[in-house]
């Protein structure tokens, strides 16, 4: 009963339409200058250098710099290494044409989910080791599978210049409120932190985690995905790493059940979006609202959070393959959360289950009449 109270519970404001709003610009501006320039092809590299800006919401104005620019070139390591992936796909597909070794589709799949995986771990020691708020690699999983899954890849030095430009942008945006007097403060760089051994222990366990939920759900939904013909497994990795994040197995859990719920409401608030069929423009302004709405309530109400990131993810996809199928990506995208979920719960329990069963009985107390 306690979570399911979590679920309709939203906490306290705590100045967040200022992070907000900056997330909001942030990704409009790279956007909507990519659609004047008529360079859609590059606006998923600008979308995931717009992740920069969640970082360090509401640090002092120095300390916020070093999380964004260490989460930023964070990314940017991430989307050069799937832009390379997505490029060693068309060599080896062009070594088969050849007679030598090819890669098919379904290999290529398990591969993804491989190195997906493999992002998945390492990128959430990083975050923990640098202690990047929010923690953990969901961000990267994303960047990395979805980029590596697009065939047709445009120059490399374009993508890599769009990401790299849209994290500066970012990075201004962050210390833009200190052109005003009263929210300007000492500029003072944070001393560094080592973790102590606990807390590297914690680190490098955390990305254990990280490896068996994104490994498992990637495979399940590759296996799933092939049977029934389902798409997008990345979304099932994405979905299974988020009740990861909490200080207890009851938040984890509820923040499994938060993402399905919140994904149904974001499909049908998707499902209103694509019956009035917007234009470009018009879906890169109803992204940057969406991300506002997201950033507002993301550390209030997980649940509301996802009504809103669920068409932000889906309108991105689109402005990358516009021929794709808004239909199949709804129904993908419900089936993928609740397989990644579902995978998330279990691993965030099992440990927990596991030393309940180890437990000793307690002895029964003699009955006396």
């Amino acid at each position: 009963m306690k979570t399911l109270a979590d679920m309709f519970t939203i906490g306290p404001a705590n100045k967040d339409h200022h992070p907000a709003l900056r997330c909001a610009v942030g990704i409009f501006v790279p956007l909507i200058s990519l659609t004047l320039l008529g360079r859609l092809d590059l606006a998923v590299f600008a979308s995931f250098g717009a992740f920069t800006g969640i970082y360090g919401r509401n640090e002092p104005h120095a300390q916020r710099f070093r999380s964004q620019l260490r989460a930023g070139s964070l990314m940017f390591a991430v989307v050069l290494l799937a832009t390379l992936m997505a490029r060693l796909r068309s060599v080896l597909d062009g070594a088969g044409s050849d007679g030598g070794l090819g890669l098919d589709g379904g290999s290529y799949l398990w591969l993804l989910v491989l190195a997906t995986t493999l992002v998945a771990g390492a990128s959430s020691v990083v975050a923990a080791l640098w202690r990047l708020r929010p923690s953990g690699s969901l961000f990267q999983i994303f960047a990395f599978a979805a980029i590596a899954s697009i065939p047709q890849q445009p120059p490399l030095a374009e993508a890599l210049l769009t990401c790299a430009a849209t994290v500066a942008f970012c990075l201004a945006l962050g210390m833009s409120s200190r052109v005003v007097k009263s929210h300007r403060v000492p500029w003072r760089w944070p001393a560094p932190q080592r973790l102590t051994g606990p807390e590297r222990r914690t680190a490098y366990l955390e990305g254990i985690g990280y490896l068996l939920a994104a490994g498992l759900a990637g495979s399940l939904a590759t296996v799933v995905g092939e049977a029934l013909g389902f798409g997008h497994n990345y979304w099932a990795m994405v979905a299974a790493v988020v009740p990861l994040v909490g200080h207890t197995t009851r938040h984890r859990v509820s923040r499994g059940l938060q993402r399905i719920a919140g994904t149904v409401a974001g499909l049908v608030l998707m499902a209103g979006i694509i019956w009035l069929a917007p234009s470009p423009w018009l879906m890169i302004l109803i992204i940057a609202i969406c991300q506002f709405g997201a950033e507002l309530y993301i550390t209030r109400q997980y649940m509301v959070a996802q009504v809103f990131v669920t068409p932000i993810a889906l309108l991105s996809t689109l402005l990358a393959a516009p021929g794709a199928a808004p239909g199949i990506l709804l129904r993908d995208r419900i089936v993928e959360t609740v397989i990644g979920a579902a995978v998330g719960v279990v691993v965030v329990t099992a440990p927990a289950v596991w030393a309940a069963m180890r437990r000793p009985a307690q002895p029964k107390r003699a009955s006396w009449r």
